[in-house]
């Protein structure tokens, strides 16, 4: 939610998650903005993931754990299971889309929500999201959210880290551009 606000007080569109710049893609029938959308969504996750680390300094040599160091920038399943865990994160993914596009819909409300609410609600429905569906997965729903941090574990200088988990990489990615496909021809066919 506050990534959304800064986002639209800054000029921009509100786009933080390129599985969502893709499903918009798909409902209006333009990818021109996807190439730089993802860039400059993977740019700020990096740059997120820096300022993780460096508000964290003095932890990374005094914990232990390396994965608990990996997670403060990446999702991990509870259980390893590489289909099950890329169906958790379409779900995930699959409800964000659908749910935030309803939000906006015409039929919901003439006008939309009203102006400043409609990242309030998508802010909320994302922790609805992490509440009821989040504890298989991490749910990344968002590969720029998963990627980016990952690469920023894999080259920042953490004391005592262990691998980035690369064999895991993958499913928050897939899963999630997986699920907001499968949402984009719902509101698509629906006429959200």
């Amino acid at each position: 939610m506050a990534g959304v606000f800064t986002s639209l007080a800054c000029g921009g569109e509100g786009h933080l998650n390129p599985a969502v710049t893709v499903a918009a893609g798909v409902i209006g029938g333009d990818f021109s903005k996807l190439g730089w959308y993802t860039v400059a969504q993977m740019a700020g996750a990096i740059v997120g993931a820096c300022l993780v680390w460096l508000h964290y300094l003095p932890h990374w040599r005094e914990t232990p754990d390396a994965d608990l160091k990996r997670a403060c920038f990446c999702t991990a399943p509870a259980i390893r299971a590489p289909f099950a865990n890329l169906i958790s994160e379409a779900v995930g993914t699959f409800v964000l889309v659908l749910v935030a596009n309803a939000i906006s819909s015409k039929a919901v409300s003439a006008t939309g929500p009203a102006a400043g609410m409609g990242p309030y609600l998508v802010g909320s429905l994302i922790w609805g999201i992490g509440l009821s569906l989040g504890g298989t997965t991490g749910y990344a729903i968002n590969p720029a959210r998963d990627l980016g941090p990952r690469i920023a574990h894999a080259f920042l200088p953490i004391a005592k880290k262990e691998g980035s988990d690369w064999g895991y990489a993958p499913i928050p990615i897939v899963g999630p551009i997986v699920g907001a496909i499968l949402a984009a021809v719902v509101v698509k066919a629906a006429g959200f």
